[in-house]
Parts: C-alpha cells; sequence; structure tokens
C-alpha cells in the first residue's frame, strides 16, 4: 500500500450496505460538526458497493470512498464522496484509496475517472492537484480557481475535476 506507517495494521475491503450507519455516524465529527448526511444516501450502498470501499484498522472504520462506474458514460468512473478519519489524515489512506479505485476502472474498462469538491475546501483541491487531476472550465470563480455556480442547488458551486487514467 505503499509508506504508510500503519500498512500492516489496516484492511481494505469492499463496502456493504451495513456500513451506511457507520458511515453517516462519522460525518459530523470528521467534518467539523458539518452535517453532510444528506451526501450519502443508503442507496450509494445497495448499488455501488462493490466499487465503494472501507480501509479499517483494529475493526474501526478510519476511511471510505464512495465511488461508481458510470451507467450513461461506459468511459468513466466517478468518485462521489471520500472520507479519512481525522487522526489518520496525512498517512496516505485517501491516495490509496483513489488508486485502487483507478485500479479497479482501468480493469472495467474505465479510462477516465471524475469527481467534484466544494470551492472552500482548499485541501481537497490541493489533494486531487497532487491526483493528477485536472479541474475543468467552469461558468465562475472562486479564489482564482474555476467553478460551475450552482452545481446541486442555487449557491452550490463546485470544483470539477477530470482524470485521464
Amino acid at each position: 500500500m505503499g509508506e504508510s506507517p500503519i500498512d500492516k495494521e489496516i484492511t481494505i475491503r469492499k463496502a456493504e450496505l451495513g456500513d451506511h450507519a457507520r458511515i453517516i455516524s462519522v460525518l459530523p465529527d470528521w467534518w467539523g460538526g458539518r452535517d453532510l448526511t444528506a451526501m450519502v444516501p443508503r442507496v450509494f450502498l445497495m448499488h455501488f458497493c462493490d466499487t465503494s470501499l472501507i480501509v479499517e484498522k483494529d475493526g474501526e472504520m478510519v476511511s471510505f470512498l464512495i465511488g461508481f462506474l458510470s451507467p450513461s458514460r461506459p468511459d468513466e468512473g466517478y468518485i462521489h464522496f471520500v472520507g479519512v478519519h481525522p487522526d489518520y489524515r496525512k498517512l496516505g489512506l485517501g491516495a490509496t484509496l483513489y488508486e485502487r479505485f483507478f485500479e479497479l476502472c482501468r480493469t472495467r474498462g474505465r479510462t477516465t475517472v471524475r469527481c467534484c469538491t466544494s470551492p472552500v475546501n482548499k485541501g481537497s483541491i490541493a489533494f486531487h492537484a497532487r491526483m493528477g487531476f485536472e479541474i475543468l472550465p467552469g461558468d465562475g470563480e472562486a479564489d482564482g480557481v474555476p467553478v460551475t455556480r450552482d452545481y446541486n442547488r442555487p449557491g452550490d458551486h463546485k470544483v470539477l475535476f477530470k482524470k485521464i487514467l
């Protein structure tokens, strides 16, 4: 898995429907009190569990990735939501999950991965740049970064990313 100091102590597995409650329960703590539960509906783990991943250490979930292979765009995969426990950040877990998803996409004939983040999430923007994603042009700008305005609803601007595998 790379050079992470917890390599020998973690397990990476496919997500299961039963992981939904675990994911929902950690969101407020992992995002500083923000309620992001609406971002991870149960249906994602019902229909995309084989392309979503859970990282555990000693039975505790320390990271997850919710991703899927687009049924409408047969050459694309999409990373919908990723979380890393605050105590396990900067250890390479996010990058490892992304690399696992990239490999899953490659083995299933996908050549492009897309995702998005909020323009206020500077850490996420920097992470995606390090992972080789390009920021796509948008119809606006926030702090010098292109954004697509009103992405999911009015006022919900997003930075859109694309990576060619």
